[in-house]
């Protein structure tokens, strides 16, 4: 089945939003959608100018034929991360646990 525009516009890309110091104004960004970024003097407006360049970053990607990646989700992360701490402080972490249930 072939992904449509209307198919991507419909997931949920995250966003994010920055203070853009310099220009006195807001950056929007989707992490999710390399390169897909604009800008706005006010919240209201970069939101609004965000939602249409990842409507017209897709349009463009989907066009010229290249892949365009869906949202990250929470089932691609375990919720488990590897760290070396001292053992002692590994005991009191793991006894800690174990009372807190």
């Amino acid at each position: 089945m072939m992904k449509t525009l209307d198919y991507y516009l419909n997931l949920s890309y995250k966003m994010e939003i920055e203070r853009d110091t310099d220009e006195n104004g807001y950056v929007a960004l989707f992490p999710d959608l390399k390169g897909c970024l604009t800008c706005s003097e006010t919240i209201e407006g970069v939101v609004k100018a965000a939602e249409d360049a990842k409507a017209e970053w897709i349009k463009a990607a989907l066009e010229e034929g290249y892949p365009v990646p869906e949202p990250a989700t929470n089932e691609s992360y375990s919720g488990q991360f590897k760290l070396r701490i001292p053992k002692s402080l590994h005991k009191q972490l793991a006894e800690r646990s174990k009372r807190d249930g």
